[in-house]
């Protein structure tokens, strides 16, 4: 049986690396996107289980691809869990409510994703 394939958008570094090694210690494929602009076709052709992105610098960019590919027939299925950099409560807030109304079926703060990752992709994964 093959391992179910996570694809990751991440611009820190470190959490990035962190969020891939524990992936695999949760029995995950991983595969990191890091070109943002591919990100739509890479899910399209790679059709992973479960989408990981960063909402940090390029936040406002992310969302509009969180919002192509819930608009494509090929993507809109797979669930995805944004992480939010802290900025500051509003502005946290702001992209949290961003991403949500994108298509992002889960939105947390950094420091949540790693602790809470094996409980995070058991809620995204589940059928509604």
């Amino acid at each position: 049986m093959t391992k179910p394939l996570a694809l990751i958008f991440y611009e820190n570094l470190l959490t990035g690396n962190q969020l891939l090694n524990r992936l695999s210690d949760l029995d995950y494929r991983t595969l990191a996107v890091s070109d943002l602009g591919k990100l739509p076709a890479q899910a399209a052709a790679e059709t992973p289980i479960v989408l990981i992105v960063e909402l940090g610098a390029l936040a406002e960019r992310v969302c509009g691809i969180i919002r192509s590919l819930r608009a494509a027939p090929a993507t809109e299925h797979i669930p995805i869990i944004a992480y939010v950099q802290p900025k500051g409560r509003k502005e946290d807030a702001k992209l949290t409510e961003q991403a949500q109304t994108a298509g992002a079926k889960l939105v947390v703060g950094e420091a949540l994703v790693l602790p809470h990752l094996a409980q995070l992709l058991d809620q995204a994964l589940r059928l509604d």
